[in-house]
Formats: C-alpha cells, structure tokens, sequence
C-alpha cells in the first residue's frame, strides 16, 4: 500500500479489530513513519453519528483549549479579525470563543451547529479570508491528508490543529488509545517529522508544543510558540493558593473522564 502524504511504500504494521467486526490493517509510511489504515471501507457505518460515543472529553477539551488558543492569538495574531473554527462540531468552541470576545465562526458538514447558531461560515460572505483557523482532532479523520489540509489552508494561512502524535516506540502503537478501533473514525495518525514534511510540501511552516497542538503557517514564528505561556509570578501564587482551597473542598473527589471512558469502551463491545 502507498504512503498517503508521500505516495512512497508502506510497511504492514498490526491488524486490529475496527468496529469490533472487521479485521482492518494497519501501515506505516517508510518515509516518514506517518501511520494509516488500509482503504477505510466502513466510514459510511462509522459516522452514523457525527461525534462518537467514546468523545466524552469534548467538553473539557473545548474548554481548556479556548482559554490556550485565546491567549496565543492575542500574542501572536491579529486578535480583532475573523477565525474560523473548521469541523467543529456542535460549536462549543466557537460559542467559548466569542463569550472571549474573538470574532469566531463555525463550520461542520457533519454535525448541527447547536452552541454557536448564527454563527456559521454560511453566514459569511463567499471567500472571507480568516485571521486564522482552528482545526481541532480533525486531522486524525482525513482520508486523503494532503489535499484535505489543502482544502483548509483555503480559509487561512495560519492553521491551529491539535492531533496527538504517535508514541516513540513502534511497538506501543498497536495498544495506543488514541487508535481508537471501537469507534472507527481514526484512520490516520502523524509524528512530528510527518507534519513537517506536509508542511514543507505545500509551503508552511510548522510549528508544535510536541504533543498534540500544532501550527501550519506562513509566518516566521520563535519555535517555542506553541508552548504554554507562564504567568506572572504573583499570578502563579495566587492560582496555587486557588489549587490548593479547591483540593481540600473537593479532596474526597476524583474526575469520573476515565473511568466513564473504559466503561464505555467495554459498552461498545
């Protein structure tokens, strides 16, 4: 099987049960060590709901994220233009963004906007250029990475995407969560020097926190950009103490995400 970003050769890697009823192989790109799944024949049953049920930290995902990418356009981008928010599903973020105070849009060919109503890139006039685009676990759903990038970097020439990359062993691949087989819609999974080579392909740069948010752009940036930024040192102080009063208020407590998640995960079985 050829490489999807690079159209060289591929290694078989494992095979894994997709849906829990087709045996599906997996590839890894020689070139690049870009890892997809063999021609993805059961989309069509993946995606009988846009957002699957194992997505159960969209939420808390959405909300972290707005507050990360806020302050990253203020430092770094015209803060007061028009975003766009690409596949973004119910228009959580987009909703978060605008109560922020960011000109934010939203746009799903799969799934009803329902936070951000009147909201949408159907509002906008044809061909309105953005300040930037958000594209939030998208790019782990392309079936044909490079031209779909293509099709985004229409909207801006400043892309910001979260995907999380690959483990550093091969071997640990095969057990990765983020595989994701029960749900199906994950059928393509990049390392950095995968998103690199597709940047320098169509004529970005690319930046990364190295572990899951990621910029494609036009502009020159300091290669730390991605990396969150540190508060003031009285700020520091003051959220330790915050930290600190919620632990013991809530000190018998602990986050049901994973718990909720495995339960799940047997469910689908």
């Amino acid at each position: 099987m050829k490489s999807k970003i690079t159209g060289g050769e591929t290694t078989l890697l494992f095979t894994k049960k997709v849906l829990n009823k087709y045996d599906v192989k997996y590839y890894r790109c020689n070139d690049t060590g870009f890892i997809q799944t063999e021609e993805p024949f059961w989309l069509d049953e993946a995606y009988s709901s846009a957002i699957t049920k194992l997505d159960i930290g969209l939420a808390s995902r959405n909300i972290t994220l707005s507050d990360r990418i806020g302050k990253l356009l203020v430092l770094n981008f015209n803060y007061k233009g028009i975003f766009l928010d690409y596949a973004g599903g119910y228009g959580l973020f987009t909703r978060l963004m605008r109560d922020k105070g960011f000109n934010f849009y939203n746009t799903d060919r799969y799934c009803q906007n329902l936070f951000a109503e009147h909201f949408d890139l159907a509002h906008l006039p044809a061909g309105t250029i953005f300040e930037a685009a958000t594209a939030f676990e998208v790019l782990e759903h392309l079936f044909n990475p490079v031209e779909e990038i293509k099709d985004i970097l229409k909207f801006s020439d400043n892309i910001l995407f979260t995907t999380e990359l690959l483990p550093a062993d091969p071997a640990q691949v095969s057990n990765w969560w983020y595989i994701s087989p029960e749900t199906g819609q994950h059928i393509a999974f990049y390392n950095e020097t995968a998103l690199q080579y597709i940047a320098k392909l169509l004529g970005y740069n690319f930046y990364t926190d190295g572990a899951f948010l990621h910029l494609f752009s036009k502009k020159a940036f300091a290669s730390d950009v991605l990396k969150p930024q540190r508060d003031s040192f009285l700020l520091r102080k003051a959220k330790k103490i915050v930290r600190k009063a919620d632990e013991e208020l809530y000190a018998e407590l602990e986050s049901l995400l994973m718990s909720d998640y495995q339960h799940i995960k047997e469910k689908l079985k």
